[in-house]
């Protein structure tokens, strides 16, 4: 036996149904704070001072990320195993049968 039961209601409806608190007010108190708190951050703060907090850390990463590439690019051919690549023949030359 199967049943099923539709509410069509807002979820306002829903929480004071339920006795849910408000949470709403206690909600835009907490953003409004951090907004300003954000923006006072912000405002101390000069663009140079923000470039130099913020890059020197993205630049090591790219920087390491770069050496590791170039250091895989360099060990790729030392790597390779013998006769991965046709080994004695060209690529154009076919075999010949006798």
């Amino acid at each position: 036996m199967k049943v099923k039961i539709d509410i069509d209601c807002t979820p306002e409806e829903a929480r004071r149904f339920l006795g849910l608190p408000d949470v709403a007010p206690m909600q835009e108190a907490v953003l409004r704070d951090a907004q300003e708190r954000i923006t006072a951050a912000l405002a101390a703060m000069d663009p140079e001072t923000l470039v130099k907090t913020w890059l020197p850390l993205g630049m090591q990463g790219w920087e390491q990320l770069q050496r590791a590439f170039w250091n895989g690019f360099a060990e790729a051919p030392a790597k390779r195993p013998q006769g991965s690549r046709g080994e004695g023949k060209e690529r154009g030359d076919k075999e010949t049968k006798r």
